[in-house]
């Protein structure tokens, strides 16, 4: 007489966990998707740089490069005061 005891190959106490997350892959998708939202492209469209400004950056590039370029002592102290008193 042969007796089999709960180890027998047929009897696998998970396998309604693994059915389970196995449906729950089938209902998942896995693709990532990503939308901007017009205000966002209007920012990434504020990068390119004003014609005006660039031609100031322009200016001062050339006035460093030249060692002609001088820092008011005084006027940056202020701009400091005013961005730290605005915080």
């Amino acid at each position: 007489m042969k007796i089999q005891g709960p180890n027998h190959s047929n009897f696998n106490p998970y396998q309604k966990q693994l059915q389970k997350q196995a449906e729950i892959k089938k209902l998942t998708t896995n693709e990532d998707q990503l939308q901007i939202s017009d205000q966002a492209k209007k920012l990434q469209d504020g990068d390119k740089p004003n014609a005006l400004r660039q031609k100031h950056v322009d200016e001062i590039k050339q006035s460093v490069q030249s060692g002609d370029y001088t820092i008011d002592p005084k006027k940056t102290s202020q701009k400091m005061l005013e961005f730290w008193n605005n915080q």
